[in-house]
């Protein structure tokens, strides 16, 4: 990029960074998924950008209870306009790709942005009103609880866990947002001669980081003691020593505390349909960190005493665990042994 003008590599990303907005209005952007014993095949609220899908008739039964405020398409005036917004953006890019202006590339970004901003402040305001608006004569009352979904992530509500994060269109989204601030960044660090060097390592980064966000995946979380709740038994976790994570491909994490609960979900007949997961223990030693299951050393011992008294602890390496087992004598086991029923 030189002066005000644009690359042919640019604009082309640019040009599939329009279809892949128009694309958005076709496919869900956002999903609210709850997971609990009732429904073993759990509950999903899809949110597209002109309306709601997924088991919304369940979900408004299971809100009458509580006193929360039926859901339907007709009351989000945002349906009628967020379409033509991200039409709207699409057009623009179409114009930024044709005319190759490094001007407009740079407004429709900002703009693109504070139109992210608000729409993330319009979700949060919209799932505060629903879960804090509450019907006082509703069949179930818990004095001082609220059930507002998570803007992002994980929150358990009652005996429901409630999943909220971007579906297929809203990874879309992002994608567009990350092509975008790629190439706005190149714009102003680039030169001539940079650009004739490094042309195929940026074009390659950009599309890397676009089909990255497809497959996006997130990590083990963090065991709080005391908050969070095991997805088995719904005790309130209380020993992080014994702990344990599922953690799906589509990021949705499932917690654990102790080996005899998260055996008892993995055998579960719904689970056992599912495929792409990780498992990871909490290494019993020192920090209590999670590590991969299928490389942990594990070791059985009555002495150990675990919540659930599944009384099996994951160790990171050999060592550990034969330091251990001098004060807890047991038996050592492999996670295949670990799994078995």
């Amino acid at each position: 990029m030189k002066n005000n003008k644009l690359s042919g590599y640019a604009r082309w990303l640019i040009l599939l960074s329009s279809l892949l907005l128009f694309a958005v209005l076709f496919f869900p952007i956002w999903q609210i998924q709850l997971a609990a014993p009732q429904y073993p095949e759990g509950l999903v609220l899809l949110i597209y950008a002109n309306k709601l899908a997924g088991n919304v008739d369940i979900i408004n039964g299971l809100n009458h209870y509580i006193g929360m405020k039926t859901l339907h398409t007709a009351d989000f005036y945002e349906f009628t306009i967020l379409p033509y917004i991200i039409g709207g953006f699409g057009v623009a890019l179409l114009i930024v790709a044709a005319a190759g202006k490094r001007w407009l590339l740079n407004l429709v970004f900002v703009l693109f942005v504070c139109f992210g901003i608000i729409a993330m402040i319009d979700f949060w305001r919209w799932d505060y009103n629903y879960g804090h608006n509450l019907n006082p004569d509703a069949a179930i009352i818990v004095p001082g609880m609220a059930y507002q979904p998570p803007l992002i992530g994980y929150k358990q509500l009652l005996n429901f866990g409630a999943y909220s994060i971007p579906h297929i269109g809203g990874w879309m989204f992002i994608g567009v947002g990350v092509i975008l601030m790629i190439l706005v960044v190149l714009s102003w660090t680039e030169h001539r001669k940079w650009i004739k060097k490094f042309k195929p390592v940026s074009n390659a980064l950009a599309i890397a980081l676009f089909l990255s966000l497809s497959s996006c995946n997130t990590g083990p979380q963090p065991i709080i003691i005391g908050k969070d709740v095991c997805d088995f038994c719904k005790m309130p976790i209380s020993d992080k020593r014994f702990g344990a994570e599922i953690v799906t491909q589509k990021g949705k994490v499932f917690k654990f505390d102790d080996a005899h609960c998260i055996k008892s979900f993995m055998q579960s007949p719904d689970f056992k349909k599912k495929k792409g997961y990780d498992v990871y223990f909490v290494d019993y030693s020192v920090d209590h960190t999670l590590i991969p299951a299928a490389a942990a050393f594990y070791l059985k011992s009555d002495n150990l005493k675990s919540p659930m008294n599944g009384n099996i602890a994951a160790f990171n390496n050999a060592d550990s665990l034969k330091f251990v087992m001098n004060t807890y004598p047991g038996t050592e086991l492999i996670w295949d042994k670990v799994k078995m029923p």
